[in-house]
């Protein structure tokens, strides 16, 4: 463990060099959560899911950061959630905002109970490796808006998996019982990458934004990339972002 791990060193594995899963997107923050898990002393497993958004570049990115990162395995999930819609993500007719949304509101970018379907599979593979660790990069500062990014609700998970599992309801003491980590739940996004930064995040090969391109291109100009491209500001990190030759 790092020296700057160990300021989250209450997310340290119980057993050194235990599984993890962590859900894995390619993107800015998953990608600082995956370098954290593994600097923390876990084994990682990384869990994409490909659930019908609107590029596959993320999922690219994923593929080839999980290979750099060096995990124990890397599965890609694909779910079919255009077939619900009602968010701008899996619908075309609704459009990507451009301007950040109201920390009052819910952005049109929510996915309909995507985080709770993602940790549910993440949940599944985790007991099934015998593991106890779960991460995935949800943060209510930038994104207060979504529902399934609240400290309230990685509690409440937290507690469903330990009474929905054959591992939850044979624990015998907290040790044993599963654990959902968000280690980034109140960072700014400058913090994020000053951390990634600090762990060697290499952030050019990560995709955050809402509409890349094939190449992986960001836009510059949608809600994600505008919230990058402030973070990297504030961090006074250079932005390695790529952005399409047109910006």
């Amino acid at each position: 463990m790092s020296k700057l791990s160990a300021a989250f060193e209450n997310l340290a594995p119980r057993i050194p060099g235990a599984p993890a899963v962590i859900l894995f997107s390619g993107g800015l923050d998953s990608t600082t959560v995956l370098a954290l898990a593994k600097d923390l002393g876990y084994t990682p497993y990384a869990l994409s899911v490909g659930y019908g958004q609107r590029h596959s570049s993320e999922l690219a990115a994923a593929k080839h950061i999980a290979k750099q990162v060096g995990v124990a395995r890397h599965e890609v999930v694909n779910l079919d959630l255009t077939r619900f819609g009602g968010s701008a993500l899996t619908d075309s007719s609704i459009a990507i905002p451009i301007v950040p949304s109201n920390d009052q509101e819910i952005p049109v970018t929510y996915v309909p109970a995507r985080n709770t379907i993602l940790l549910s599979l993440a949940l599944g593979w985790a007991e099934a490796l015998g593991g106890l660790d779960i991460f995935y990069g949800a943060n209510s500062v930038d994104y207060s808006g979504y529902p399934d990014c609240r400290p309230e609700y990685v509690a409440s998970f937290e507690a469903m998996a330990n009474l929905a599992t054959k591992a939850g309801v044979e624990a015998i003491n907290n040790e044993n019982r599963f654990r959902v980590h968000a280690p980034i739940i109140s960072l700014t996004k400058a913090e994020i990458i000053q951390l990634g930064s600090t762990l060697g995040v290499d952030y050019s090969q990560t995709v955050s934004c809402y509409q890349a391109n094939d190449l992986g291109e960001a836009c510059g100009e949608c809600e994600s990339c505008r919230l990058r491209q402030a973070g990297f500001k504030q961090a006074n990190v250079s932005d390695p972002t790529r952005y399409r030759k047109n910006q």
